[in-house]
């Protein structure tokens, strides 16, 4: 099963590496973590999604870069500012992740956050139940892990996983614009991790 083109294999491994020497091992683990998450939901009745269209089976360098540059950064800043912009910021990533590949698979149809109307799944900037508790369970998945990654308490963790869904949030707002044609996937993606490492800063 290939996850991403050569391009986005050689950009991963750029970031990997830079991870992993301004981080080290836990840093390199939660950015695996979050990779594993998301091929696991990606795959996750990934026939229903063939069927609607909206499966992903492979990923380029853009989708590696618009999820991966921000965590790269605040790894790298991670020595002046310390690991939880770095958690967060894949909190809300992967909070996206489970929002966008679970969201889809509701009964229910999503609403738009614009006209507050009903749209068929997979639309940017919209909302439903399903994709609201899967994009919870994402940011808590990232929280959970960093507890023993990085042994912050609990009540951290909790925190980290608010501002994991605040930052999917802030993607499904974005996502109004995109639907316009104003930015793309990429771009909503970028300012998911942004909002995740800013709050991640005041944590």
């Amino acid at each position: 099963m290939k996850i991403l083109d050569k391009w986005g294999v050689l950009l991963a491994a750029v970031m990997g590496a830079l991870i992993y020497f301004f981080g080290g091992l836990n840093y390199l683990a939660l950015m695996f973590s979050f990779l594993f998450f998301g091929v696991a939901v990606t795959k996750y009745e990934h026939e229903i999604k063939k069927e609607m269209g909206i499966y992903e089976h492979e990923r380029g360098w853009e989708n590696v870069l618009s999820n991966g540059l921000v965590p790269t950064l605040l790894a790298i800043a991670s020595p002046s500012i310390g690991p939880i912009p770095f958690i967060a910021s894949l909190a809300a990533t992967t909070s996206d992740t489970f929002a966008s590949e679970i969201g889809v698979l509701g009964k229910g149809k999503p609403i738009s956050l614009e006209n507050l109307k009903e749209v068929k799944p997979g639309t940017s900037g919209a909302m439903s139940a399903m994709g609201t508790v899967a994009s919870m369970l994402g940011a808590a998945a990232i929280g959970i892990v960093a507890i023993f990654l990085f042994g912050i308490n609990p009540a951290v963790a909790l925190l980290v996983t608010l501002a994991g869904f605040v930052g999917s949030f802030a993607d499904t707002l974005l996502g109004i614009l995109e639907e316009k044609g104003i930015g793309t996937k990429g771009t909503t993606n970028f300012f998911c991790s942004v909002t995740g490492g800013l709050i991640g800063l005041f944590i």
